[in-house]
């Protein structure tokens, strides 16, 4: 028989809350029998939408609460006044075991900095990063982290996200040995700053060893050259939003060129077949849902201008987050990395101390 998940789902959060969230709830209900809803949110808004749900009927329970965290609102307020929101409520669930993972659209940093208090770090996490998947051209997924919880980061903390990257592409992307990239200015060993440097030191020097590739540069990302690529959130969000730009773009142009003219549109017509396939590729809503790793409980984002096609699967990520149990995996693959580390200094020190 299959588990029960309960999805705690923030219902107010998100530039088109609350409609696409429970859209997007109603379509992962039609295929998933296993999951349950919990609705954080304005039940008066919440119930005329689910009047036109047809397969959540029996699979949800309202949490009702007027409040809610705004897109606008600084984290250190959310944290203070949010604490009856539908965001801190939804987490909340999670903490006291009412539901096997949160999902929302709301507020980035907001999100980021209750579920930290509220859930804390899982042990050996210095810091919680956004973790995502972006497509390549070998026609799978890139898993790519941090996107922009942590603006600076240490040597260390690369390191962690290196882990946490690996078991994530282990259990969502079922990769046995994901190789590892750090994102460099270049794939020369000379390049870049300390932290990547020595982040770069300590893979090699850990039980990644074989599965670090080395530095990966920009216009690798879509390469597929790497299983997992590693960054500080600063670089990191700036590279996704360039991602997401050039495929807008890419798509305006190719919807333009083709209604041109006469002749532009009969070619589309022909061509219209491979298109969609192309589309079906790169559509960024396909890619919604990243989880924000590292914390002591599933915790997964929705970008927030989703339609319900795209909070579909940010939900559809989080309930297979759960079902891999990507915790458990964490932590088992951080503890055996730090013991690594800790062997490998203890065996440089003895031999430094036998040389004197």
């Amino acid at each position: 028989m299959t588990k029960k998940i309960t999805v705690a789902l923030d219902c107010m959060g998100g530039d088109r809350a609350p409609q696409i969230v429970i859209e997007g709830a109603d379509r992962i209900a039609e295929t998933n029998l296993s999951a349950h809803f919990l609705l954080f949110g304005d039940s008066k808004k919440i119930t005329k939408i689910l009047n036109h749900a047809r397969y959540l009927k029996g699979r949800y329970t309202i949490i009702d609460t007027p409040d809610f965290i705004s897109g606008d609102e600084k984290p250190s307020n959310a944290v203070r006044r949010g604490t009856n929101s539908s965001m801190r409520l939804a987490i909340d669930a999670v903490k006291d075991g009412r539901a096997d993972v949160v999902v929302s659209a709301g507020n980035t940093g907001a999100l980021m900095a209750i579920a930290k208090i509220v859930l804390r770090s899982l042990p050996s996490i210095d810091r919680p990063a956004m973790v995502t998947c972006i497509p390549n051209k070998k026609q799978t997924a890139t898993v790519f982290l941090d996107m922009g919880a942590n603006i600076e980061c240490g040597a260390e903390v690369l390191f962690q996200f290196a882990v946490m990257g690996s078991a994530f592409a282990r259990a969502l992307l079922k990769i046995p040995n994901p190789t590892i990239g750090i994102l460099n200015i270049g794939s020369e060993e000379l390049k870049g700053h300390d932290a990547v440097k020595n982040a770069a030191a300590m893979l090699r020097n850990s039980d990644f060893s074989d599965q670090f590739y080395g530095y990966v540069e920009g216009d690798d990302l879509a390469k597929g050259i790497v299983d997992v690529v590693v960054t500080d959130g600063f670089t990191g969000n700036i590279a996704l939003k360039t991602i997401e730009g050039t495929a807008k773009l890419i798509s305006d142009v190719l919807k333009d060129g083709f209604t041109g003219s006469l002749w532009a549109k009969i070619g589309y017509v022909f061509a219209s077949s491979s298109l969609s396939r192309a589309k079906k590729r790169i559509d960024p809503r396909l890619y919604n849902g990243a989880m924000l790793v590292g914390l002591n409980g599933v915790v997964v984002k929705s970008h927030g201008s989703a339609d319900s096609v795209s909070f579909a699967n940010a939900i559809k990520v989080a309930i297979s987050l759960v079902e891999n149990k990507i915790n458990e995996k964490i932590i088992k693959e951080v503890k055996s990395a730090a013991d690594s580390i800790r062997a490998t200094t203890a065996a440089q020190n003895s031999e430094i101390q036998e040389q004197q």
